[in-house]
């Protein structure tokens, strides 16, 4: 895959912000309940690199992320890096962030100017993304690496219950933001970032 210049930067910058989001969870004041998992941007920053890049760069976006984080770089939620984070349950869902970037671009036009609607849907479509390839990693690492024996409600309860109705608002508001960015580099007379 040959990139531009420019086309690099969107990539590195995107990276750059979901790192930058990640990290921030670390200091969150939120936790949610029976995961001690804490709040984060890292979805919402996940469906604007779909949306404002477009399926290809959006994905390879989150695929630098990724590897940043398998190569040692402390970009994870997580301070611990490396390629033993793969073991860690939650895991899936950085996989799944690939697919959601990529799914979130590809619901959204090329051309013209998606309607808000189409935009709200790009993101549903990003948030199911994420879940479908995080949920079955977490059960998979709970019931057979850990040897944990969790049946599916509790993976639910674990890994999905807590956090959609927030992962919701994120997709709302990542969707009024993308389409208010795109309709302004457009009118500025910038070429159409979504078609990079």
């Amino acid at each position: 895959m040959k990139l531009t210049a420019k086309e690099i930067s969107l990539v590195a910058m995107f990276a750059a912000l979901t790192s930058v989001a990640a990290v921030l969870s670390r200091f969150s004041l939120i936790v949610f309940p029976f995961t001690q998992v804490p709040f984060s941007l890292v979805p919402f920053v996940v469906l604007l690199s779909g949306m404002i890049l477009g399926p290809r760069l959006g994905a390879l976006s989150m695929t630098v992320y990724l590897i940043m984080g398998l190569i040692g770089i402390p970009v994870f939620e997580s301070p611990i890096a490396g390629p033993a984070y793969i073991l860690k349950p939650t895991f899936g869902f950085i996989l799944g962030f690939i697919l959601a970037a990529y799914v979130t671009g590809s619901i959204l036009p090329r051309k013209g100017n998606p309607t808000l609607i189409r935009y709200l849907a790009a993101s549903l479509g990003g948030i199911a993304a994420y879940y479908i390839v995080g949920l079955p990693y977490l059960f998979i690492n709970l019931n057979f690496y850990l040897g944990k024996a969790v049946p599916v409600m509790q993976v639910l309860k674990i890994g999905f219950i807590p956090f959609i109705g927030f992962d919701l608002i994120k997709g709302v508001l990542a969707s009024f933001l993308a389409r208010a960015v795109v309709r302004r580099l457009k009118a500025s007379g910038v070429a159409d970032i979504n078609k990079v």
